[in-house]
């Protein structure tokens, strides 16, 4: 009788080639299930024919796919958007006292312990609740901390102006739509409107305006509100928005609007977001990636978007505010933009004029300019070529293709390690004597 085959054997093929081919295939697995899937970033449309006003949504990442609830737990740590900071060199001068910024969103919660005694009474839109210090969806309390938060011996979050004063309006509960007690719309570009002049006759020095209008939609009531605001020489920043993964150029309101500072993201390498709103009306990017700030009863969550970006400027020109009085806020814009960290010696569609530098904007004395200029070139130096942008994955892809890469690659170890032991084994039964005849 012949021999049969091992079972962990075939006679065709020696166990070396198996091993090889069981890698290759293990590798081919890894690679063909890390392709990252096609961003989806779009926003909701709205409903019957109004014009909502409602706040970015923004692109998951690991820590935003956890659901945030409140009151949440302190982050103990200083975050990265803290910790490229020089403090103390920033806040020489003031740390934003005597300034008030006014957050057009849904609300924020002056419970929250680093909040306490930085928000002023302001106003209600919806439902005339607690005078807008009422916040139970959480993105205005964040705005609001990204701005102005205390410094606190629980964590080492901080905000940029933690000697401004803060003045909430609550304008939009998070869906965009509905009708307040005073029988108007709520969450649409005319509430968004009566905001901005209640945040003008309050006597607002900066107005954040972390939302945009459905669709680019640009209707006359509220580029009103905005041109009469930039003339009461109001700093008025805002959002860009979040539909940027595809690279097009498009136009969002009200960052879109003229004297208003439309604000993109960047990440912890001062590189565009991919989720950035890409457009000629960018005019500066700021953190919006894993950006911490407070939550409504306290604590912490980490969040992403532009929506989130833009407080961080509205934060700086709170400073700039405070240590030049005389300045106006085409002189406030010109020159952020003028000491932001660039890509290029000019502006460009994807970054604005670069990377906002909170430090550099405030460090030194500086002179008035109405308008930022490019950087000059030394004498007979050749002009900068700007980088091809590449479309890069969202956060959520790239979290996607980590996990497949560490799972692939365990699975890859387990067969290497298993092939081995399979080829050491057929290795010794090769190398044995061959057994004694049977005695007669």
């Amino acid at each position: 009788m012949l021999p049969r085959p091992h079972p962990d054997r075939t006679p065709s093929a020696p166990a070396g080639r198996r091993l090889a081919a069981l890698v290759s295939a293990a590798a081919l697995v890894m690679l063909g299930a890390a392709a990252p899937a096609a961003a989806s970033t779009g926003d909701r449309a709205g409903a019957d024919g109004a014009v909502p006003t409602r706040i970015i949504p923004p692109v998951e990442t690991a820590a935003t796919s956890q659901q945030c609830t409140f009151p949440a737990e302190p982050i103990q740590g200083t975050p990265w958007t803290i910790q490229r900071l020089l403090l103390q060199q920033m806040w020489a001068t003031t740390r934003g006292e005597g300034v008030t910024v006014a957050v057009i969103d849904t609300g924020v919660d002056a419970s929250h312990p680093q909040l306490a005694g930085a928000v002023e009474r302001g106003r209600d839109l919806i439902e005339n609740k607690d005078d807008g210090r009422f916040d139970d969806v959480g993105h205005g309390t964040k705005v609001a901390g990204i701005i102005a938060a205390r410094e606190s011996d629980d964590t080492g979050f901080v905000g940029i102006a933690p000697g401004a004063t803060i003045l909430p309006i609550r304008q939009n509960d998070g869906t965009g739509q509905g009708e307040g007690e005073d029988g108007k719309d709520h969450g649409t570009a005319e509430s968004l409107a009566r905001a901005i002049r209640y945040a003008v006759e309050q006597g607002a020095d900066v107005i954040n305006i972390s939302q945009d209008t459905a669709d680019g939609t640009n209707p006359p009531v509220l580029a009103e509100a905005v041109a009469d605001a930039v003339a009461e020489d109001v700093v008025v920043v805002a959002s860009a928005g979040n539909n940027g993964a595809d690279g097009q150029a498009r136009t969002t309101y009200p960052a879109a609007y003229p004297g208003v500072i439309a604000v993109g993201s960047s990440d912890r390498n001062n590189e565009r977001s991919v989720f950035s709103q890409a457009g000629e009306f960018v005019d500066v990017v700021a953190p919006g990636e894993d950006v911490v700030s407070t939550v409504p009863r306290g604590g912490h969550c980490v969040d992403v978007g532009t929506s989130f970006s833009a407080p961080y400027v509205s934060g700086v020109a709170a400073l700039l505010r405070a240590k030049y009085p005389d300045w106006s806020a085409e002189e406030i814009a010109a020159w952020m933009a003028q000491t932001a960290q660039r890509s290029d010696r000019d502006h460009n569609q994807f970054v604005g004029w670069g990377v906002v530098d909170p430090v550099k904007a405030l460090t030194g004395n500086a002179e008035p300019i109405s308008e930022p200029v490019p950087d000059v070139l030394p004498s007979g130096a050749a002009d900068i070529v700007p980088a091809r942008m590449v479309l890069g994955e969202t956060p959520e892809d790239r979290m996607r293709r980590n996990a497949v890469y560490t799972v692939a690659a365990g699975a890859m170890l387990v067969i290497v390690i298993s092939g081995t032991a399979v080829v050491l084994r057929d290795r010794r039964k090769a190398g044995a004597a061959p057994p004694p005849p049977a005695g007669v």
